[in-house]
């Protein structure tokens, strides 16, 4: 069974600001990360390369570099919730204790007509965000 804990876009922003020195982790490509946008504040280590989507080899040691104590809160993000899943599970693998996987991602799963952002998701909620 996964130490990860999972929220909404909402409770995981509350949890985040209440706890001092939380990571707010954005693990998509930083092409997207810049271009679509990020929650204020986020860090960026992707956890795959586009456009391949290969896995970041150096993907924990960049995260031990920002949070070298395995009990920090680390709150994880990707588009839809999926890769920051399974980044959030692989940092867990590695000893880390305190992870929160934001379900929807930054931009929710697909409406009907196929668009993002529309019915869940971090912009969709209205959280800060900014674009690079």
């Amino acid at each position: 069974m996964s130490s990860v804990k999972s929220l909404t876009p909402p409770n995981a922003w509350n949890a985040f600001r209440e706890q001092s020195g939380a990571v707010l982790l954005d693990v998509r490509d930083p092409l997207e990360f810049s271009y679509v946008g990020h929650p204020c504040g986020a860090i960026n280590i992707p956890w795959k390369w586009a456009p391949d989507w290969k896995p970041n080899p150096d993907f924990v040691n960049r995260v031990r570099q920002i949070a070298p104590n395995a009990d920090t809160p680390i709150f994880l993000l990707c588009r839809s919730g999926q890769r920051s899943l399974d980044a959030a599970n692989a940092l867990a693998a590695e000893g880390y204790s305190d992870l929160t996987n934001i379900e929807q991602g930054f931009e929710g799963p697909l409406d009907e007509q196929k668009h993002r952002s529309s019915v869940g998701g971090w912009r969709y909620h209205g959280l800060p965000w900014e674009q690079s």
